[in-house]
């Protein structure tokens, strides 16, 4: 027995390796910095769902598709009354995704990939007491998403890092929300039932519901020349420094340095503060240096929460939406894997040991 499953395999599957020891993420045969060279939300979903579905398609008819489904889909944002409202961003678009129907079909799939772009921000500006904006069809996933986030047109470097983002959290491995939807899946209990559990794997905060305490840390920092000196301090405090060290990764999460590259052409276009990138970097280096000298036996290195937190923040998402949008792009994955499972696997049942006391003797 190993508590929380370390190094068990509990499945086959053709759609990512997450190799810890060399920082590698491959996805369906291409490495991540392949596929964030010029990649698309809508390429790693029809990369991710190739072979899985009752029908073929390419990317460019997925985005037609997928575009259409948006539109279909925001006639459920009109549910979103103030008990829902009430609710933190990711629980409220989780309700409205509960309305949708729990079929095993493409055009159930394609509803789930359109569902969390188009109710996270309905969520968000109903929370601000502004109006929903409708999705527009001729526009990609990542454009329409930040379009019905601010109401205008985003530019080509906000499309191109929102692509970037994700394409780079589109699947990664057995992590615990993937597996949950797996777990689902090997049920037949439905697609929409396989994105709900994952969805509310990931909130929690040892999974997806980290990278908003990474801005809450930059804010205390306040400036580069204090970096060291508050994090040493945190650390005294036993505290842990938010988007450094992974379960998988003993080396650098691949992720990060490809979320950090996608915020380059934000700040050289002056779209992003040059002085909050400055002050991530410091935070970054002193990081790594005091974490190396403290616990040299442990490797601790930045992982992708840390420069999506900076991301994210540049693109006008608020820090309580951001395990939102991790989940606007990991549908695709959950939604592969329970296909996967669906097509090839079994009903999922593990065993436990029991170590509670016995009945008493007759």
């Amino acid at each position: 027995m190993k508590n929380g499953l370390e190094d068990v395999i509990a499945a086959e599957t053709q759609l990512s390796d997450v190799d810890g020891e060399a920082g590698r993420l491959i996805i369906r045969g291409v490495s991540l910095d392949r596929l964030v060279a010029d990649g698309t939300y809508e390429g790693v979903a029809a990369l991710l769902l190739d072979g899985l579905m009752e029908r073929s398609f390419d990317q460019a008819e997925l985005r037609g598709w997928l575009a259409k489904a948006r539109t279909k889909i925001f006639v459920h944002t009109e549910a979103a009354d103030a008990t829902l409202l009430a609710l933190p961003p990711v629980d409220a678009m989780r309700a409205l995704i509960a309305r949708l129907p729990d079929g095993e079909d493409f055009d159930t799939a394609l509803g789930l990939l359109a569902a969390p772009a188009v109710f996270l921000p309905a969520v968000l500006r109903l929370q601000r007491g502004q109006k929903p904006i409708a999705p527009d069809a001729a526009l990609s996933q990542a454009a329409d998403i930040l379009r019905m986030l601010t109401g205008k047109l985003p530019s080509k470097e906000q499309v191109a890092a929102l692509d970037t983002y994700l394409v780079t959290i589109s699947d990664h491995g057995l992590n615990a929300s993937t597996f949950a939807s797996r777990v689902i899946a090997s049920t037949q209990a439905g697609l929409t039932s396989s994105v709900l559990a994952a969805l509310g794997a990931l909130k929690g905060p040892l999974h997806g519901g980290a990278p908003g305490p990474v801005l809450d840390m930059l804010d205390a920092v306040g400036t580069a020349e204090n970096a060291g000196r508050w994090l040493g301090e945190a650390l005294d405090r036993g505290e842990r420094l938010m988007g450094f060290g992974h379960r998988i990764y003993r080396v650098r999460d691949p992720r990060a340095d490809a979320l950090k590259g996608a915020l380059k052409p934000l700040i050289a276009s002056g779209q992003v503060d040059s002085a909050r990138g400055a002050l991530a970097e410091a935070v970054e280096a002193a990081a790594l240096a005091i974490l190396k000298a403290r616990k040299p036996d442990r490797p601790l290195d930045v992982n992708v929460e840390f420069y999506t937190a900076l991301l994210l923040e540049a693109l006008g998402f608020p820090r309580q939406a951001f395990t939102g949008v991790f989940a606007i792009g990991r549908t695709v994955g959950w939604l592969a894997h329970a296909r996967e499972q669906a097509l090839n696997g079994r009903l999922i049942r593990p065993r436990s040991v029991y170590i509670g006391p016995l009945p008493a003797a007759a």
